[in-house]
This record gives structure tokens, sequence and C-alpha cells, in this order.
């Protein structure tokens, strides 16, 4: 296969995100190609979920002060070091990012990254920016995606910034304006308002958080705007650089009211898009949805019409609707068994996704919403329970007034469909709801069947279950 101009491997992958992990044993003595023009080790690594959490908790640190005066201690943050937090997080990152691709392209026989863009020229070819051709029987496409920029006057301007750009920053800026309303905006608005800046949450729509179940988008939309300024209902229309060096944010809102921000730096968190287009998938004949992810099947085989492309696969956010690193993790596992066994394919049918976002207060979510759940279930069949982390012990002990945790259930079968918390450890309560949920343990048994620690805050996700309508499993 291939030409005296064609490189041939064994495996080609593109991208070094989960992708990379790909590359097990199994591959030893086989030649592998990983293809990233980006920084080695993906997202995640990089510009995601590992620094951001690094940023995520020494702002939610900074932030105690304001939480202990309810309970009769006197704190005082007296400083924070950006640039000594920046330099903590990125000396290790980058370490990790550039370890992992002199491993991968020097210390490995049989593996080579290529730091180019490349494109689809056939249904096994590629073809890098610089020329150079690569060809494999076999390629798994896990190129990411990237944040979403909007089309207006001024958005390239050095103080607007991106989640790839922003944790970069030389100094912490005085004032920033955060433009969006979904996960990234909601951390990084947390993150730097906690640090001591000025933060100004533009949004769109009247509520952050939509995809959420409404209970935790309103309540978050609501502590939110005790923390930082937040504005909705405004639109971007352009930015302008000012002599000061800072910028205008000029915003449209409804019947023609207009408003200007000033600020010294702008987050662009509006959401992020496959990088499908890069890749020129029709001249490999995919499949590609409408809002530009690849089209998979659930062997996470690439299709063409609707037909599995022999040896085409994807994972990751280029082909998931969840663009969550777990997600990508657990694609990677299937796509790498399928890979060693083709004549014993697993599907990927694992569920439900959970999600987290590191805001202040934090956010755990799984299954469906209430919305979701009375168009699937209808509002007669499905119970509903809201408790407040105020009504157990540990809540008091905390005096807290706004951590909620919201179970969805089948008043038929008792078995959750839905789970929300917003507070003080959500994304680690969520998880006994998520294994609930996986392994089809009902309601009433996972609340009678074992015993709760008390007076933990675990206590919450208990007495939830507790207050559903659902069969009695018969426990004590």
């Amino acid at each position: 296969m291939g030409t005296d101009t064609t490189s041939s491997f064994d495996l080609i992958i593109i991208g070094s995100g989960s992708g990379n992990s790909l590359v097990t044993p199994y591959w030893d003595g086989r030649r592998v190609a990983i293809i990233d023009a980006g920084v080695f080790g993906g997202t995640c690594l990089n510009v995601g979920c590992i620094p951001t959490k690094m940023f995520a908790y020494p702002a939610s640190l900074a932030a105690v002060p304001a939480e202990s005066g309810r309970l009769g201690v006197d704190l005082e943050l007296g400083s924070t070091d950006w640039a000594g937090i920046r330099d903590r997080i990125f000396s290790r990152i980058d370490a990790i990012s550039a370890g992992g691709f002199r491993y991968r392209d020097q210390e490995l026989d049989h593996t080579t990254v290529i730091t180019e863009e490349s494109r689809f020229t056939g249904t096994h070819q590629l073809a890098t920016a610089s020329g150079r051709i690569l060809e494999s029987e076999t390629i798994v496409v896990a190129a990411g995606s990237r944040p979403v920029r909007p089309d207006v006057p001024g958005i390239d301007l050095p103080q607007v910034h991106t989640s790839d750009s922003i944790m970069r920053l030389p100094k912490l800026p005085e004032t920033l304006v955060v433009l969006g309303g979904g996960f990234i905006a909601a951390e990084f608005a947390a993150v730097f308002s906690g640090l001591g800046s000025s933060v100004v949450q533009v949004n769109r729509s009247s509520q952050l958080l939509r995809t959420h179940d409404e209970t935790i988008s309103e309540r978050f939309t609501e502590l939110a705007s005790r923390q930082w300024r937040l504005e909705t209902g405004w639109t971007l229309s352009r930015i302008e650089e000012a002599e000061s060096g800072w910028v205008a944010v000029h915003l449209e809102g409804p019947e023609g009211a207009t408003m200007v921000i000033d600020a010294e730096a702008v987050l662009v968190a509006q959401g992020r898009t496959p990088n499908t287009d890069r890749l020129d998938p029709a001249s490999a004949g995919l499949d590609v949805h409408g809002d530009g992810r690849l089209v998979v099947d659930e062997y996470q085989r690439l299709l063409s019409g609707g037909v599995p492309v022999p040896g085409l696969w994807a994972l990751g956010d280029i082909s998931s609707e969840h663009q969550l690193k777990h997600v990508a993790n657990h694609d990677q596992r299937i796509v790498s068994h399928n890979l060693e066994h083709p004549d014993d394919l697993r599907a990927n049918t694992l569920g439900p996704v959970p999600s987290a976002v590191f805001t202040r207060p934090q956010i755990g979510s799984a299954g469906l919403t209430e919305a979701q759940a009375v168009a699937e279930y209808g509002r007669e069949r499905i119970s509903v329970k809201v408790q407040e982390y105020g009504d157990v012990a540990y809540g008091w002990a905390m005096e807290d007034t706004t951590g909620l945790c919201k179970l969805i259930a089948d008043r038929q079968s008792g078995q959750l469909i839905g789970a929300h918390l917003i507070g003080h450890e959500a994304p680690n309560l969520i998880q006994l709801l998520v294994q609930a949920m996986s392994f089809g343990v009902d309601a009433h048994t996972l609340a009678r069947g074992q015993y709760w620690i008390h007076p933990a805050l675990s206590e919450v996700v208990e007495n939830a279950l507790l207050g559903l309508e659902v069969p009695d499993s018969g426990l004590v």
C-alpha cells in the first residue's frame, strides 16, 4: 500500500488525548503514528479538566472567609498569588505533556508523533499540511473539539481569550468579562472572582447552565448573581480596544438596548465545536451529524451512508454528544478492545453519563432532567423529591441555606432516572446515585439496603431517596 512518497502505518491515531491510550502492548512491533498539531496530551491535560480544577480548588479556598462569618469564625483573605498558582500548575502539566511527547516520539521505536494538521484524502489516506501522505488500514479519529469564537469585530484582539489561553495570563485581570452561561463560563467566573478579579458574566438567556435540570439552573443563577455581577439577556456585538490597553465590550439587549462594559480581559466561553471540519471528512465519504460530529455506530466505527467503514473508528468529542473526558476515556477502552479483538466486538452501552461543574457551589448531575422525564414517562408516572442540604445534620453544622439534592424516579419500578445536586461535594455525592442507576438498584433498596453514616452529608441523598414515592423494597 502506498508509494515512495507515502508513509504506511499499522495504526494511525488523530489526536493525542484519550487516543494516546490506544497504544497498548498489543501494538509492540507494529508501526503507529499519532497525529496532533496541538500540545501533546490533548484538551483535558493542557487546557481543560486538569488545570481548571487546579485553579478551582485554590479559588474555593479564597472564598472561605465569605462563608465562615455566619458560623462565628472571622477569617480574612490576605492576597492571592496568581503567578504562583499559575506556575505551580503549568510547571507540572507542561512537564507531563513534554514527557509524553518524548516517550511516544523518541523513546518507543514503533511510535512516532506527527505535529501537523492532517486531512482525509481517501478512506484510508491522510495528507498533512506539509504534503506528507500517510496511509493505514486502521485509523482512529480522536481529534477532539475547540472553543467556539463568535464572528464579531474585535474577537481577535489580544485581550480576548478562550479557555485555551485564559489560564496563562501574565497577571490576574482587574476586571474580566465572561461571555457565556455554560459549564466553562460558570467555572471560570467562580475561579477569577474567587481569586480577586471583578467578574461580569454576560449571558444571552435569562438562566445559566440551561442544559441542567431547571431547579439546578434557577438555583445556580440566583447564587451566581450574589457572587459576581451577572448580566442576562445581552448579546455581544463587538469589542473595541481602548487607549488604556483595556477593551470596551459592546452588548445588545432587548428592544434595541445597548450596554458597554470596560474590561482588562475577556473570556469567550460559548461552547466548543468538534474539529471535524479540519479533517475533510467528505473526502473519506464519512457521515457527519448536523452539529459537526462524526457519526459512529455502537462499536465506535465510523459510518459512510449509514454503513461501517472497515478500519475507521472515532472516539471522544469528535463523535460524542458528551464533551467529557470520562466519556472519551470509555470510548477509548471500547475502541481499544475492538481493535484488538475484531471477532469479539463490544458495544458502547454504558450509561447514564454523569457530569460535574466545579463552580461555586459545585454541581453534579446524571440521568434525565425533570422536563425530560415528564416528556419520556409522563407526569403521573414520575416521582420527584427535592431535599435541601440544610435539612440534614451536617447541613445544619454548615448552616447551609443553598445546597439541594433533587431525585427523579419511576413510580412503577422504583428505579432512579435522574439525579441532580448543587452544593458542597456535589460531584462526589452524585457518584452514589450514578452507581445505583448504572446497576439497577431501586431507590428504596439503595436507601434501606445499607447503612448511611450519621451525620455525614451523604444523608441528604438518603433522605431524598426516602422522600420518593416508589414501591417499598421490603427493607426496613
